[in-house]
């Protein structure tokens, strides 16, 4: 009975201890279970993390060799264009120009044709300078007073002392020996007067197709007009030669000075009622010729006594100045 009992207890602790012992390795394996998820979590993270870290430096890569290939052109882009500028001040012809006082002074005294003049302030109010210059521009010539840097973009970084002059082909005349030289010539003499016309290549044009046609003279104002530029002198083809010019302060003053003397003034305009075909008129004429793009200046128009027009019969609404001139001196002296 005794014996019973004790196998029973025991075998009771057996198997509770089995149970324990079950339990307790189950609870163990848990434990590693966990642990090991934890750790293979963990490493999978890290992964994750370094290829989202190499993605995004991939990224950043390719963003900063975009903008240095882009910064990498603008400079191929910008050097290109400042070639291109470098180009044309080597390819500028300066022979006509000349700079630097000592130069400027002694061309200004020897006479010498001259088509403008750039000067800083203290240049044209020194005692050396003043009262040659101020003579010069009562004469017609442009004198700009501009800056030191101006003068430098100009001459193409010279030494230009602060002055320099483009020399003129030839010599232009008073507007007061023109008009005597034209009436002394001819009953029904005609001279152009040009307003705004800034392209050498139309003056010159212009002055060829002024000279074929035999008229007396050219006049064209200080400003807002090509000089008697080696370009003018070029494109005239020789006829600047035989044809006087004389260069004026004021185009509107010179209009009224020729009223006096008896010339009868007229424009020519796109826009005017009265054709060129339908004028007669046997007198000294002034024929006005404005630019191409703006044609003649309102005030200028209203110093004229006609406004001619030229009639088109093509879809073309306006005609080059210098082809323009050359029509009308055809009609006018036929």
């Amino acid at each position: 009975m005794k014996n019973t009992s004790k196998n029973y207890y025991s075998e009771k602790n057996s198997n509770q201890y089995k149970k324990n012992s079950s339990s307790n390795s189950y609870s163990k394996n848990t434990k590693v279970s966990k642990n090991n998820r934890f750790s293979t979590n963990s490493a999978k993270n890290n992964i994750d993390n370094k290829i989202n870290l190499n993605e995004k430096n991939k990224s950043k890569f390719h963003t900063i060799k975009r903008r240095m290939q882009r910064t990498k052109s603008n400079l191929e882009v910008s050097k290109k264009a400042l070639d291109y500028q470098q180009g044309l001040a080597n390819k500028k012809n300066f022979d006509d120009w000349i700079w630097g006082k000592h130069s400027v002074f002694e061309t200004l005294n020897s006479k010498r044709a001259i088509n403008r003049i750039w000067c800083t302030s203290e240049i044209f109010s020194s005692e050396k300078f003043y009262i040659l210059l101020k003579d010069l521009k009562s004469k017609g010539v442009l004198i700009e007073e501009v800056s030191w840097n101006r003068i430098s973009q100009l001459t193409n970084g010279a030494s230009h002392q602060g002055v320099a002059l483009q020399l003129a082909y030839s010599q232009t005349i008073p507007l007061e020996k023109l008009i005597e030289f034209s009436k002394k010539n001819s009953a029904n003499s005609i001279i152009l007067a040009l307003d705004g016309i800034t392209d050498p290549h139309n003056v010159g044009a212009i002055i060829r197709s002024a000279e074929a046609f035999n008229c007396k003279g050219i006049i064209i104002p200080q400003r807002r007009s090509a000089g008697l530029t080696g370009t003018v002198a070029k494109v005239a083809a020789g006829a600047l030669e035989h044809l006087p010019v004389s260069r004026v302060v004021n185009l509107n003053r010179a209009l009224e000075e020729l009223k006096k003397n008896g010339f009868l003034v007229i424009g020519l305009s796109g826009n005017a009622q009265l054709s060129i075909s339908s004028f007669h008129e046997k007198t000294p004429l002034v024929v006005v010729v404005g630019s191409e793009d703006k044609g003649i200046s309102l005030i200028t128009q209203k110093k004229c006594d006609y406004l001619l027009n030229i009639p088109l019969k093509g879809q073309t609404s306006s005609l080059n100045a210098s082809v323009a001139a050359a029509i009308s001196l055809f009609h006018l002296t036929t």
